[in-house]
């Protein structure tokens, strides 16, 4: 049987007995040949996305240049999730806020951004997969559950690039050594997500 990564992580870090859970960060290299379909765009960018599933709360931060035009939107689409009718691509609906995350930068074709938004709240996601989860409470866990279970992606959109110029799947960020101990707390979401889901489902 083949294990996933996000499977091997929590095999190798998380302790038996553990309870808590703290966040836990994603990360992805954003550039257009994962974009779906490929785009020949040669900007590229870096995204880290911290959930913390105590807190509710999801830090969103970029970094991105040499875009061919300018930034008109950028979200995270969760595949196989509410709302995706076609569940044989790897393309999914949007599933934070539309049209583009709170103060993004737009217009430009480099530039940064570090949010923390709350996911408690109905405007930290797009109105329509709300609907199709169920309630923000299952949204939430669908958001958590699709970048815990690496069916989430952060993209950028521009004026040239309206599907998309550069994304990312998100992956888990792999720890430095010295901090094996703080994530194995941390990993624990990763369990209390999936556990959540199968329950829900």
């Amino acid at each position: 049987m083949k294990l996933s990564s996000t499977t091997l992580l929590l095999l190798l870090f998380v302790p038996a007995g553990i309870t808590t859970a703290a966040p836990i960060a994603f990360t992805g290299n954003l550039n257009g040949p994962n974009e779906s379909p490929v785009n020949a765009s040669l900007g590229t960018g870096f995204t880290r996305v911290t959930i913390d599933d105590v807190l509710n709360t999801m830090r969103v931060e970029v970094q991105f240049s040499g875009l061919t035009s300018g930034v008109t939107a950028s979200h995270i689409h969760v595949i196989n999730g509410p709302g995706d009718a076609n569940t044989s691509d790897t393309l999914g609906p949007v599933a934070t806020t539309t049209p583009t995350f709170t103060g993004f930068p737009s217009a430009v074709t480099f530039g940064t951004f570090d949010s923390t938004f709350d996911m408690t709240l109905a405007g930290s996601y797009r109105a329509g997969f709300i609907t199709d989860a169920g309630g923000i409470a299952a949204a939430r866990a669908a958001l958590f559950a699709g970048i815990v279970d690496g069916r989430a992606y952060l993209n950028i959109h521009t004026t040239t690039s309206p599907a998309g110029e550069i994304r990312s799947f998100l992956t888990p960020e792999i720890p430095e050594p010295g901090t094996v101990g703080i994530v194995g707390a941390g990993l624990a979401l990763l369990a209390g997500i999936r556990r959540r889901k199968q329950m829900a489902a």
